[in-house]
């Protein structure tokens, strides 16, 4: 198929033996909303012996967009996608296991995100197919621009990812030729290099699914021998893109972890006692000693803790036997002492072993269960009441003298504590509620917004709460979230309220709100307050003037309140589209809108804070005109967006939708006359 321009996204799919499942993947790249005038399609066939050559000549026939390339076998899915590398011209790069497939409107969003925020990955919501494990938590909510220390992003090093295909060449990135663990180095190292980094949250776009016949290359190259190398490739690509520190601990635990704390006990056991001692055991303890700090070990559960500690120690003999008996031992009781939490292993305070109790200690890790089942006003005053119920995990049911912590975001004031009424005798079953250890207590906690700091008004600012968990005499402090959601998937929070008069100077308003994750936080601010920002401008883009351009810049009062990061546009549907609103030197915020890639509607374009509820409506100027652009995509058909009259709470509203060519036709015909 030929072409004028560059497409926007090469989609490469590696495939070896891929029947029947290589179909359904390769028609859900051809069919993607995109369109195939934006997308080429490389399938690699890599020597398969089943028909997987003969399908993939059979499609390319019907689409002109895939191209197929047939190599000899190369033992692994890193030489197909090489290969398809050294061919793409995409703008952005796909990679697509010939066992899932994409949801139809994957790639147009994934662009989108990557287009609007100027960042080099993107993450698409992944699904499990057939019970198939997925990363969940990076997928929580969307994130317009993030990077690897403010997200869950690097706990998925699987290359099913948008990638900027710059960001590749720059960094002259290929997969290494092994069989399992080839993709861990090459996102590693885009990750680390990134300009940034996007998650599509709200919509399916990668499915992962299990061969049929089982012989997906995660299953058939499971052993110690296709992992080592890719381990220690991992390991070298931390330590060489970040300097020693707290930082690359953070990231440098993710791989003790999954590469070598897991595979050391899952696998080290099966192996030759000749292989394990002389080959692989000195490969582990060399990881452990090199990248293992004790930032890292600090870092890390019990079990792999105990691990860690055993290789540094070289105590080869000890090691097998408690990665012999790990399962076994994970079920074993704790032990509450002096405040603290101790996972009873074998070899706690056992004089023979002298493993020191730190390799035991449980109790920051316990999982404090809870949930914020109401939060409402009380009468006409500044009261917010909150109820729910919660335990420790192991420990049983929070008891009397557990509490509420309110700390003010961003301020060095002192924590607010308000106690909470805990009945001990109310212990509610169902799911996650359990007997025994796992009893759950109701608690409330009345927060009078006047009295509650030491009898003293609430500071204006924005304040997070956090629920202090006590049980058997020991504590956790969590974050208070409410798991849930409404029948329409959101988290709905009490109204904002004018708080009473008292020793506060002047009217102050209180704004309870659920952040994303169903964090519960609070803002207190003075009625009079002026926002965090103010909008300077709103223009289109001289030099592309198809992107709108909105200007804010901070006020006085910016200290006070939650900083503005995202413009927001949200259509009448629910549909939304965020771009980052990007800081100049002087602190003036500009953020980029190209409304190209906004579908036909209604379009609301507020200011947005991290949290959800904290917005500045985009004032409508009177002097901004249309602006007119060709959708390839759409047989070249025209689209315009102008701006409406006042919206929602005064912003500024975009209407997007194809011009009627024959009400066009009669405008120009009639201007003529």
């Amino acid at each position: 198929m030929s072409r004028t321009n560059p497409p926007r996204v090469s989609v490469i799919i590696p495939a070896y033996n891929s029947m029947p499942e290589l179909t359904k993947c390769v028609t859900s790249a051809m069919e993607q909303t995109l369109g195939l005038d934006q997308l080429e399609i490389i399938a690699v066939d890599d020597g398969s012996t089943d028909g997987t050559g003969a399908e993939l000549d059979r499609l390319a026939r019907t689409c002109p967009s895939l191209r197929v390339v047939h190599q000899a076998n190369s033992q692994g899915a890193g030489g197909p996608r090489n290969t398809g590398l050294d061919l793409a011209r995409g703008d952005y790069v796909f990679f697509l296991d010939s066992d899932d497939y994409l949801g139809p409107d994957a790639l147009r969003r994934m662009v989108a995100m990557a287009d609007e925020n100027r960042t080099d990955v993107v993450l698409g919501k992944m699904v499990s197919v057939g019970g198939r494990a997925v990363p969940t938590a990076v997928f929580s909510h969307n994130q317009p621009r993030t990077d690897i220390f403010s997200s869950h992003a690097y706990r998925t090093l699987g290359c099913w990812k948008l990638f900027r295909r710059s960001l590749i060449e720059r960094l002259g990135l290929r997969f290494p030729p092994y069989r399992n663990c080839e993709d861990k180095p090459f996102t590693a190292a885009a990750f680390l290099s990134a300009d940034g980094i996007s998650v599509v949250a709200d919509y399916d776009c990668y499915y992962s699914r299990d061969r049929r016949n089982g012989n997906n290359l995660t299953r058939t190259a499971a052993g110690l021998d296709h992992r080592m190398d890719g381990t220690r490739l991992c390991f070298e690509t931390v330590a060489r893109h970040i300097e020693p520190g707290p930082r690359r601990d953070r990231i440098m635990r993710r791989h003790v972890e999954w590469e070598l704390c897991g595979p050391l006990r899952a696998l080290l056991p099966r192996e030759s006692e000749q292989r394990a001692r002389e080959h692989f055991y000195p490969q582990f303890r060399q990881w452990a000693l090199d990248h293992a700090t004790d930032g890292v070990f600090q870092l890390l559960a019990p079990p792999d803790r105990l691990i860690v500690h055993l290789l540094r120690a070289d105590r080869y003999d000890d090691l097998m036997t408690v990665a012999r008996n790990a399962k076994e031992d994970a079920a074993r009781g704790h032990l509450v002492d002096k405040g603290r939490v101790y996972w009873l292993h074998p070899f706690f305070r056992d004089p023979a072993r002298a493993v020191q109790d730190a390799c035991f200690d449980v109790t920051d890790r316990l999982p404090v269960r809870h949930d914020l089942t109401a939060a409402a006003w009380t009468g006409d005053g500044g009261v917010l009441r909150l109820t729910g119920h919660a335990h420790i995990e192991t420990l049983g049911a929070m008891e009397p003298g557990s509490g509420l912590v309110l700390r003010a975001r961003g301020s060095a004031h002192p924590d607010v504590r308000v106690p909470v009424t805990v009945d001990a005798t109310a212990r509610p079953s169902g799911p996650g509620t359990g007997t025994g250890s796992d009893e759950t207590a109701r608690f409330t906690a009345d927060i009078d917004l006047g009295r509650a700091d030491a009898g003293t008004p609430l500071a204006e600012g924005v304040w997070n709460l956090f629920l202090d968990a006590r049980a058997q005499g020991v504590g956790r402090t969590v974050r208070l979230r409410r798991a849930g959601t409404d029948p329409d998937g959101r988290r709905t929070a009490p109204p904002e309220r004018r708080l009473p008069p008292g020793s506060r100077p002047g009217p102050a308003t209180a704004r309870p709100f659920f952040t994303p994750n169903g964090d519960f936080s609070l803002e207190i601010r003075r009625a009079e307050d002026e926002p965090a920002c103010r909008v300077t401008a709103v223009a289109w883009d001289p030099l592309t003037p198809r992107t709108l351009l909105v200007s804010a810049h901070p006020t006085e009062s910016a200290a006070r309140h939650a900083e503005f990061t995202t413009l927001r546009a949200e259509s009448e549907t629910g549909a939304v589209r965020e771009v980052p609103l990007l800081r100049a030197p002087d602190g003036a915020l500009t953020a980029r809108l190209d409304v190209t890639g906004l579908p036909p509607g209604q379009w609301s374009l507020t200011l947005r804070a991290d949290d959800p509820g904290t917005r500045l409506p985009v004032p409508p100027p009177g002097d901004l005109a249309g602006t007119r652009w060709f959708r390839a995509s759409r047989l070249g058909r025209p689209y315009y967006a102008k701006p409406l009259p006042r919206g929602r709470q005064g912003a500024l509203v975009l209407r997007v939708a194809p011009v009627r060519l024959t009400a066009a036709l009669r405008r120009r015909l009639a201007r003529g006359r």
